[in-house]
């Protein structure tokens, strides 16, 4: 006996409520800004006079960088630590700008 083409056949859909697009993906939610993450971190310095903080770290350089850091500071008649604030100092306001 052959089999009918039953199975091939769509069935109606039952009545119910429509379908509905799913909704869009949600856009991640927005972080803190880099500046206000800053902020916090720096909050957490040692206070220094003049409205400045402490902050203390090492810095691996290459040997013959540290030695022409430290050349231009005796050139310059500053010690290194002055030297190298006001290299970040410069480098910060020239990233502002």
């Amino acid at each position: 006996m052959a089999r009918v083409g039953r199975d091939l056949v769509s069935r109606p859909r039952k009545p119910g409520p429509p379908r509905l697009k799913p909704p869009p993906p949600k856009s991640p939610a927005r972080g803190p800004l880099p500046e206000e993450l800053a902020r916090d971190a720096v909050a957490h310095e040692e206070e220094a006079p003049g409205g400045k903080v402490r902050m203390t770290f090492r810095v691996v350089l290459p040997r013959s960088v540290a030695e022409a850091l430290a050349a231009r500071s005796i050139r310059e008649e500053k010690n290194l630590p002055l030297l190298v604030t006001e290299i970040l100092e410069a480098a910060a306001k020239k990233g502002d700008g």
